[in-house]
């Protein structure tokens, strides 16, 4: 089945007592049971719901997977694949990456005796040479946040084949529609489905999606024991989304190409990060891994200062200044004070976040009136 055929039928039925196309909204806490003991495969909705278990199914079909695990948000995904992990564990993480990532991991994890060892994973060397006999996972993201690095996943899969090391692609930027990261040989992919699965900046909502049964048990006894499960409203409204996300996430690509190619000739911008300009280190890696490019930007100004950004940013009109990304709609923001605050100053200026560095959301929009947008904020200065 076409990817595109599978957004709109896999894993979904219509409705077996009513008939209903679109899954229903299962709004209830508890199930009747026949006896003790004795149900219709659904007890209490913190461990099931009806309505989660349809999306679960849909997201493993879309990840080439055999478990989808929905947790209430990105995080709270994030968190319970990291406790699978015991003290003296070490993890190699992408030096580049969410902060809200980076704050989980040194803010609440380190405390717990997890070492997390940051490094440049677009060279694989790197990596090879941090692997030992504590480590127990790679995490890595791909294309990276906000500086739009590309990882070549196979590649690094092949540096751990053969160990008990778990690799583990956050898999948000891309969407499963441009990259599937466990026919690459990763163990897991994350998604904070808040972004392209949802796509309509309407629900906070996590998934993880696994290929191994066991390891599908565990983080679905860490959803059930910690709690951090989705309503079925919000596993609803994702549902709704993935029906259209190979049409939107097409769109946005389109335009983000279009609009990278615009920004690069702009005399008030140094420098643009988009892994589909083919002088992009990570270009060719991108062209192999990915469907298209994604719908990402990045850029630095010229005159690098807080206050030209800020100036810029606003100044823009059809580009909303805010945090997320992967919705319909262009978002414009400030990494350095917005997404990646949490991480330390002299941390983001080595991986180049300067305090300059815009990050775009590429949305659906008519590009034309995208690129009148930012030339008129880019010409403020």
């Amino acid at each position: 089945m076409k990817f595109e055929t599978k957004v709109i039928h896999a894993g979904i039925e219509p409705d077996p007592s009513t008939g209903a196309i679109m899954t229903p909204i299962f709004q209830t806490s508890t199930y009747v049971q026949d006896a003790p003991g004795v149900h219709k495969g659904y007890e209490y909705a913190r461990t099931q719901n009806p309505t989660r278990s349809v999306l679960e199914s849909q997201l493993a079909a879309l990840e080439m997977g055999t478990d989808g695990i929905c947790f209430a948000s990105g995080l709270a995904a994030m968190d319970a694949i990291l406790k699978l992990l015991t003290p003296g564990d070490e993890v190699i993480c992408t030096n580049d990456l969410y902060g809200g990532s980076y704050r989980l991991m040194t803010k609440v994890f380190e405390k717990y005796g997890i070492i997390f060892k940051f490094c440049d994973m677009t060279i694989a060397g790197t990596v090879a040479k941090l692997v030992n006999i504590k480590t127990k996972m790679i995490w890595i993201e791909t294309p990276t946040n906000p500086m739009l690095n590309v990882v070549d996943i196979k590649e690094i899969c092949d540096i751990i084949a053969g160990r008990d090391i778990l690799c583990v692609v956050d898999n948000t930027f891309a969407s499963p529609y441009l990259q599937q990261p466990l026919e690459l040989g990763a163990d897991v992919v994350i998604h904070s489905a808040t972004k392209y699965l949802g796509g309509h900046s309407d629900v906070i909502h996590g998934a993880v999606i696994v290929k191994d049964k066991d390891l599908a048990a565990k983080l679905r006894f860490y959803q059930n024991a910690c709690g951090a499960v989705p309503g079925p409203q919000d596993c609803f409204l994702v549902l709704r989304g993935i029906k259209t996300l190979h049409i939107r996430v097409q769109r946005a690509c389109e335009n983000a190409a279009a609009i990278a190619v615009y920004l690069e000739k702009h005399p008030a911008v140094s420098k643009v990060y988009f892994p589909g300009l083919t002088y992009h280190p990570g270009h060719e890696v991108a062209a192999k891994q990915m469907k298209m490019f994604g719908a990402m930007v990045s850029f630095d100004l010229k005159q690098n200062s807080v206050e030209n950004a800020n100036k810029v940013l606003s100044s823009t009109k059809l580009f909303s200044l805010a945090e997320s990304l992967g919705g319909v709609e262009s978002l414009i923001g400030h990494p350095a004070s917005m997404t990646h605050a949490s991480i330390p100053r002299e941390e983001r200026l080595k991986v180049g976040l300067t305090d300059s560095l815009i990050r775009l959301s590429i949305g659906i929009e008519a590009v034309e009136d995208l690129m009148e947008d930012l030339n008129e904020a880019l010409n403020s200065i």
